[in-house]
């Protein structure tokens, strides 16, 4: 996404700010971020994804982090922490005229 949007200083800011702080944080506080699945199923298809999604992760817990401009989704077990994906603000929101042209 950042790159895209020639951005590379963003890039380069956010590296050093997961090496410096983020990362850092989260092996020493893996329970830091929200609880990803607390949020309630508002449908019947969401409740079953949840429970596909609980089934396959077993004991690792979804978290996610706001650091900044970016969405970070980990998991974490125990001490061990897991970085799933990493969104810039931006990136959440829906764009029609890209997605339905």
């Amino acid at each position: 996404f950042l790159a895209e949007a020639g951005s590379t200083p963003a890039f380069t800011a956010l590296l050093g700010d997961l090496a410096d702080s983020i990362i850092p944080n989260l092996e020493r506080f893996p329970e830091m971020g929200r609880l990803f699945l607390d949020r309630p199923a508002q449908s019947v298809e969401a409740r079953q994804k949840i429970e596909q999604l609980e089934s396959r992760i077993g004991n690792t817990t979804l978290r996610e982090y706001m650091a900044g401009d970016f969405l970070i989704l980990y998991g974490a077990r125990g001490q061990t922490v897991f970085l799933l994906s990493i969104k810039h603000q931006r990136q959440l929101s829906f764009d029609f005229p890209v997605h339905w042209r």
